[in-house]
């Protein structure tokens, strides 16, 4: 149905930035129209059976009716333009409604919960008449299809909150199935399993509202970026002749098609300056037009002509991984003076690592003055990586 409305709706022409909007918005009122129905014949299978588990079903495809809602302000707020007060856009909406979807799923599994005990403390007879069935039976299969819509345009669109959606979709259709099983069980006979059931989907719904909350919250905070997208970038820098390595790279996320990234590039320092600055031009352009992000790339000017300086730094590059394997240097020079020589280098620390800047320092050092000798000192910047 989605590709169908889809074809009248969004035209071929249309621009990625433009499709991206229309997808979210007609997902988010297909989502809305299912959902109310859904409340609507749930509600009153509920009210007909006496299930507090049928009618706290119901509820819930009527808080998914308002995330829906949600969802779509999102994506309208999300596509509105830069302005003065926020210059890099309002991509970020789409993650705090995504946000916001998860605290209503969490809502809904503690009402949902607290019904379900009191039902254990108190428990009444469900009947199971084929209409009721047929309703639930009816409703897994339109959760599942909103399922399959969410997570497959979710990730065409790279929306998280309409993949929150479709997380929220196949919990509802695992609660809906374990209600449907419990009523035939309780119809046929005659335990009281209605409480019993409704628990047990409260505590599915809530530790997906959990999981949900935590896949938005953590591009608000700042996550760092997919192993791809880096070897992307790296892949698309390194083509250019004159770059010889990159380092520092960092990626800031304002919203889907919105991201800003800033690296160092390592140039021959005998370089054409206006050659070099050229090819950086061509790779911020590229890595626009390829990964959708705007890139600022710093030159970096290296020693690539100077043999002893080369062999240098590749020794200290291999004490280094012998110290350990997560470690790595960039911006190597050589200051050379009467009786010692200076081996300068920023020295690249993981987040989780746990040696002491200044212990791991002197350790270097020492590796350094033992394996290539005492006229070696080194004059060491230590730095956290931003990217895994």
């Amino acid at each position: 149905m989605i590709r169908l409305l889809a074809h009248f709706f969004i035209k071929p022409n249309t621009p990625k930035a433009k499709q991206r909007g229309l997808y979210g918005v007609l997902c988010s009122v297909t989502g809305i129209i299912l959902n109310i129905i859904l409340f609507a014949a749930k509600l009153a299978a509920g009210l007909l059976s006496g299930s507090i588990a049928i009618t706290a079903d119901a509820l819930n495809n009527l808080s998914d009716a308002g995330s829906s809602v949600i969802t779509l302000v999102g994506f309208k707020l999300g596509e509105q333009k830069p302005d003065h007060e926020h210059p890099f856009g309002h991509g970020r909406v789409e993650y705090l409604s995504g946000f916001v979807v998860s605290l209503l799923i969490l809502l809904m599994g503690f009402e949902l919960l607290k019904s379900s005990v009191e039902k254990i403390i108190t428990p009444e007879e469900v009947s199971g008449d084929w209409l009721t069935i047929l309703i639930l039976a009816l409703s897994i299969a339109v959760k599942l299809y909103m399922f399959f819509y969410n997570r497959r345009i979710g990730k065409k669109i790279d929306s998280a909150a309409m993949l929150a959606a479709a997380t929220d979709s196949v919990s509802d259709c695992i609660a809906t199935a374990a209600v449907l099983v419990c009523t035939l069980i309780g119809s046929g006979t005659g335990l009281h399993l209605d409480g019993w059931c409704g628990a047990a989907v409260a505590i599915f719904i809530l530790i997906a509202g959990i999981k949900t909350a935590k896949e938005t919250i953590s591009p608000l905070l700042g996550e760092a970026p997919t192993k791809e997208f880096v070897k992307n970038i790296e892949k698309i820098v390194m083509s250019y002749p004159s770059v010889v390595g990159i380092h520092d790279l960092i990626v800031h996320d304002y919203g889907p098609g919105r991201r800003m990234i800033s690296l160092h590039a390592e140039v021959p320092a005998s370089g054409d300056i206006l050659n070099i600055h050229d090819e950086i031009d061509n790779a911020e352009r590229q890595l626009a037009a390829e990964l959708g992000c705007h890139a600022v790339i710093h030159m970096d000017p290296i020693e690539t002509d100077n043999p002893e300086c080369m062999r240098l730094q590749e020794q200290v590059k291999a004490l280094v991984k012998s110290i350990d394997e997560q470690l790595s240097i960039h911006d190597f020079r050589m200051v050379t003076g009467p009786t010692h020589t200076n081996l300068i280098f920023d020295l690249v620390l993981p987040h989780h690592y746990k040696t002491d800047e200044k212990t791991l320092q002197s350790e270097v050092n020492a590796a350094v003055k033992q394996t290539m000798g005492e006229q070696y000192y080194s004059v060491i910047q230590t730095e956290q990586s931003y990217i895994e």
